[in-house]
C-alpha cells in the first residue's frame, strides 16, 4: 500500500510536473512563471516548517541532533548550488559566454536557458535525472513516516517543480528542435522520481529509526531552495499591483498545502 502511494506521489510529482510546466510555458507563453516561483516558495515553506519539522521533532530523536542535521543539510545545498554555479560558469566561459544578465545565474532550478546550446541539453538532462531521484527519495521518506506527509511533500515537489521544468524545455526545446520531442525527454527525466521513490522505500525499511534525520534532510531541501533560490527572484521593484499578487500567490502556496493536509487526513 505505502510503495503503491510512493509510486504515485512520485510519478505525479515528477511526470505531472513536467506536463503542467509544458501547459503554462508552451500554451499560455509563460505569463505566469512568476506566480508560479510565489506559490511553490509558499508551499514549499509550509510543508518544511508546517509538516516535516513538525514531524521529525515528534520522534524519540534529540532536538539538538535534529537542528545539526538541518544546519548540515542547508550547508550541503549551498556547496552543491556552488558546485552547480561553477560548473555551468565554466561552461560559459568556453562556450557562448553571455550568461550573467539577470543578476542570479542559479544553474539547477530556472535558468538553464543561459548554457551553451551544444551541451547545454545533455547538461539539463543529467541534472533534472539526479534532481529527480533525491525528490523521489524524500517523497518516499514522507510517505514512510505518513500518509499524509507523503501527500503534502509530492504537492510541494510538484509546485517547485513547475518553474524549474519550465526552463528546462526551454533549453530542450533549442537543442531538439521540437516542443514534443523536448517535452518527451524532459518526462523521461521525471520518471527517475520513481526510481528514486522505489530505492528510499527499500533504503528506509531497513533504517527506520533514521526516518526523522531524512524528513529534516528533506526539509533543509525545501527550506533552501524556498530562501535562496525562489524569493530571492521575487525581490524585485515592482508596482502594488503586481506585488499584491505575488503576496497572494506565495499565501495561496501555504494555503493550498493547509488544505490538502485537511483533505488527506
Amino acid at each position: 500500500m505505502i510503495l503503491m502511494a510512493i509510486l504515485i506521489g512520485t510519478v505525479a510529482a515528477g511526470v505531472g510536473s513536467v506536463w503542467l510546466a509544458a501547459f503554462l510555458g508552451f500554451a499560455m507563453l509563460a505569463r505566469y512563471t512568476q506566480h508560479m516561483l510565489s506559490l511553490a516558495a509558499g508551499a514549499l515553506m509550509a510543508t518544511a516548517f508546517m509538516h516535516l519539522l513538525p514531524e521529525a521533532f515528534e520522534s524519540e530523536a534529540g532536538a539538538h541532533e535534529l537542528f545539526a542535521w538541518l544546519l548540515v543539510g542547508l550547508v550541503f545545498f549551498f556547496l552543491l548550488d556552488k558546485a552547480e554555479l561553477w560548473h555551468h560558469g565554466h561552461e560559459h566561459h568556453q562556450g557562448e559566454g553571455h550568461e550573467g544578465h539577470d543578476g542570479h545565474g542559479h544553474a539547477e532550478h530556472h535558468h538553464h536557458h543561459h548554457a551553451e546550446p551544444r551541451s547545454g541539453g545533455w547538461t539539463v538532462l543529467a541534472g533534472d535525472s539526479v534532481h529527480a531521484f533525491g525528490d523521489g527519495i524524500l517523497i518516499a521518506s514522507a510517505f514512510m513516516a505518513d500518509m499524509r506527509l507523503g501527500v503534502i511533500t509530492a504537492l510541494a515537489v510538484l509546485a517547485h517543480e513547475v518553474p524549474h521544468h519550465m526552463g528546462d524545455l526551454v533549453v530542450l526545446r533549442h537543442t531538439s528542435g521540437t516542443s514534443r520531442a523536448a517535452l518527451v525527454k524532459v518526462s523521461l527525466a521525471g520518471t527517475v522520481t520513481a526510481l528514486g521513490g522505489v530505492v528510499g522505500y527499500f533504503l528506509l525499511t531497513q533504517l527506520q529509526d533514521y526516518l526523522p534525520y531524512f524528513l529534516v534532510v528533506a526539509s533543509s531541501s525545501f527550506i533552501y531552495v524556498a530562501l535562496a533560490d525562489l524569493i530571492p527572484q521575487l525581490q524585485k521593484r515592482l508596482g502594488l499591483q503586481a506585488t499584491v499578487a505575488q503576496i497572494a500567490w506565495l499565501l495561496a502556496g501555504i494555503g493550498l498545502v493547509t488544505v490538502v493536509s485537511g483533505l488527506a487526513h
